[in-house]
């Protein structure tokens, strides 16, 4: 009998019960993503980050990458902008790739660099001695050619205490292929290795 009072009072009072909405998705305010934005660009200029440094926004578990319009996003979630080209084959399984790299995370601090070791990586592809997206990434390099590559989660290293990485997050990587070798195996007596030249 309250209820039906109540209920009553507030039809003839013009005053509209709260009702539970049901269907209705909370709209993104494009404020909200410009402010995002523009923050996420202050932390990379004050990283040093390099010129046409992607942007990611991040709202929760959701990441939006923003990018210049020269960059090409693949199926299978990498994105890639080429700076040169370079010349010669593609580097195929079982050849040895080297290269140099510079990593740097979502806002744009430089995490690793062949540079600053001084000396370039040397890795023979598809052996899985690199994480998917980096291997995907340079798969389609000719040597000679540089290349940053967006690494989404899905595609980059395992996370945790045994990692260099602690968190599910995008990287981007600065790729220079200096060189593509033929390997092949040798033995001598007891012994077996790999050779590159």
């Amino acid at each position: 009998m309250k209820r039906r009072s109540l209920l009553f009072f507030l039809i003839t009072s013009d005053i509209s019960p709260a009702f539970p909405a049901f269907g209705k998705t909370k709209s993104k305010n494009p404020y909200d993503e410009r402010r995002l934005l523009e923050q996420n660009k202050r932390i990379q200029r004050e990283n040093n980050a390099p010129e046409e440094f992607p942007s990611f926004i991040r709202e929760g578990f959701t990441v939006k990458v923003v990018t210049p319009d020269n960059y090409e996003k693949r199926d299978s979630g990498l994105i890639l902008r080429d700076f040169y080209v370079g010349e010669g084959d593609f580097p195929k399984d079982g050849q040895q790739v080297t290269f140099h790299y510079i990593g740097y995370n979502e806002s744009g601090r430089r995490i690793d660099s062949t540079y600053i070791q001084g000396s370039p990586a040397k890795i023979r592809m598809g052996t899985k001695a690199l994480v998917p997206g980096f291997e995907e990434g340079i798969r389609d390099m000719r040597p000679g050619g540089k290349r940053r590559i967006i690494i989404p989660p899905e595609l980059g290293p395992p996370v945790g205490p045994s990692t260099f990485f602690s968190s599910k997050q995008f990287e981007v990587f600065d790729v220079e292929l200096l060189d593509v070798q033929d390997c092949k195996r040798r033995t001598i007596g007891f012994y077996s290795d790999v050779v590159c030249n």
